[in-house]
Formats: C-alpha cells, sequence, structure tokens
C-alpha cells in the first residue's frame, strides 16, 4: 500500500519486499533485514531504492531515501507511455506495451509497483527469464529510461513526425469514455424522471 513520505512535496512510497538474511554466528544466528521500495510522485517521476539494516523499519527507511535521490522523470502519453519497449537487467528481461485508456495495469507487483508510482494506469506487461523483484524493479526503470517523447525524436532527428499511434489510441480512447459518461450520466436523469412521475401518480 502506497504512502506518503513526510516533507517530500506529494512523494509516495510503496514497498515491494522486505528480505531476511541470517548469518551463523558463535552464539547462534544474527538476523539482518533488507527493503526494496519504489518511490514517485504519480505525475512522471519514479525511483527504486534497496536499504539494509538489523531492523525492519530502519531498513525502509533507508531503501526511502536511497529511492528519493534515485528518482528520474521519463516521458508519459496521456496515462500510458509512449511506445513499447523493452529493458533488462541481468537475467530478466519486461516489455512495456501502451494501452488505451480504461484497460488499466495488466502487470505483477514489482512491475506494478513501478507503473503506478510513475502514474502509468493504462500499460500491458510481460516479463520474462528471472524474476527476483530486484532484478524485475531495475529491469522497469531500465526499460523507462529508453522511452522517448514524439517532442524529444524530432528535435534528435531534426524532422517533424506526426501524431503517433499511441496519441491517436489515447484521444479515440478519451472520446469513447466521455461519450459512455455522457450516455450514463442521460440514463440517470431519465430514471429520475421517471421516479419522479411515478411519484406524482401515486400522489
Amino acid at each position: 500500500m502506497a504512502e506518503y513520505l513526510e516533507g517530500s512535496g506529494g512523494i509516495e512510497s510503496t514497498t515491494v519486499g522486505v528480505f531476511r538474511t541470517a548469518a551463523t554466528v558463535k552464539g547462534g544466528r544474527r538476523f539482518s533485514f533488507s527493503s526494496l521500495v519504489v518511490v514517485g510522485d504519480r505525475h512522471g517521476r519514479v525511483g527504486a531504492g534497496y536499504g539494509k539494516a538489523n531492523q525492519v523499519p530502519p531498513a525502509i527507511e533507508k531503501a526511502q531515501k536511497i529511492a528519493k535521490r534515485n528518482m528520474n522523470a521519463y516521458p508519459m502519453t496521456g496515462h500510458t507511455i509512449p511506445h513499447q519497449v523493452e529493458g533488462r537487467f541481468g537475467a530478466c528481461r519486461v516489455r512495456l506495451i501502451p494501452a488505451s485508456p480504461g484497460t488499466g495495469v495488466i502487470a505483477g507487483a514489482p512491475v506494478r509497483a513501478v507503473l503506478e508510482m510513475f502514474g502509468v494506469q493504462d500499460c500491458l506487461t510481460k516479463s520474462f527469464g528471472s524474476n527476483n523483484p530486484k532484478n524485475v524493479v531495475k529491469a522497469v526503470l531500465d526499460g523507462l529510461g529508453k522511452l522517448r517523447s514524439r517532442e524529444d525524436t524530432e528535435r534528435l532527428r531534426g524532422v517533424e513526425l506526426g501524431m503517433s499511434e499511441v496519441e491517436e489510441m489515447v484521444i479515440r480512447g478519451g472520446d469513447r469514455i466521455g461519450a459512455a459518461v455522457e450516455a450514463d450520466g442521460d440514463q440517470q436523469e431519465t430514471a429520475a424522471a421517471e421516479e419522479a412521475g411515478e411519484e406524482t401518480r401515486s400522489e
């Protein structure tokens, strides 16, 4: 569950996982804890951090501070990503695919944590290879780092590009949702008018 960081100006944090390790010493076993945390503002900035401590709360705090330092901004198109991309880290590959409005985030827990803190609301994903949460999170961040907005591409190539397929999909999806909301509002008004008419007749 996401929580707001104090004095961070709207930055939220979500804990992907807490891990326990044990070292065997002369007097028995000594436990230590590590945590993987993702922070973001849900408006295009996200970062991940990994912290270790002898107790769980200090490990989470340490990971949050590291994640805050690692925050970066990435491009978005509406509430999805500008184009399909694949991120890699170690033996893990994660493919991110843009989706039309209303699709939601179709992803496992580590990928979902990063995309939700980033601000993406519609995206399809597929993970290949290792399912280690640390590798998956880093692979997603690697993929986000490869994203380029239409403006960036135009500037780098020195050409003017038309509207992309993803932008057209977002516009079509927005129109469809708007029409559905309007139709729903009309139905509610009609139902309310019918109820009022029935009450009048009963009187």
